[in-house]
């Protein structure tokens, strides 16, 4: 069983940045494909970022440029290092672990560990 521990949350002017860390309990972070989810009241939750075990990363075109998603293996810590946000990044923030197979960058459903959440707030 994988308990994942997101923090690094909080409320940021527009233009501010932050970084989002993401503990995991167990040796994850460096073997299965990760992921950085958002959501908002009453929207589907919505995927930012993905890395690959071999660090290979992909970025909803949303967050391209603004966003980066990476990973310390030796503190099994997934980050997301948040530039230039906007009111519209408002929303709570999850990491997940996809240890069952499928595609990394698939949908929700397909990571089978997820964090608490934790909320980011820009205006």
């Amino acid at each position: 069983h994988v308990q994942l521990v997101e923090s690094g949350g909080g409320s940021v002017q527009v233009g501010g940045s932050l970084r989002l860390s993401c503990v995991a309990s167990v040796d994850t972070i460096g073997r299965y494909c990760m992921g950085w989810f958002r959501q908002i009241p009453d929207k589907e939750r919505e995927r930012v970022a993905g890395i690959e075990s071999d660090g290979s990363t992909s970025y909803a075109d949303s967050v391209k440029g603004r966003f980066t998603i990476s990973k310390d293996k030796a503190k099994n810590t997934l980050y997301l290092h948040m530039n230039s946000l906007k009111p519209e990044d408002t929303a709570l923030y999850y990491c997940a672990a996809m240890t069952d197979g499928g595609v990394c960058g698939g949908p929700p459903f397909e990571y089978k560990f997820w964090g608490q959440g934790t909320q980011v707030t820009v205006s």
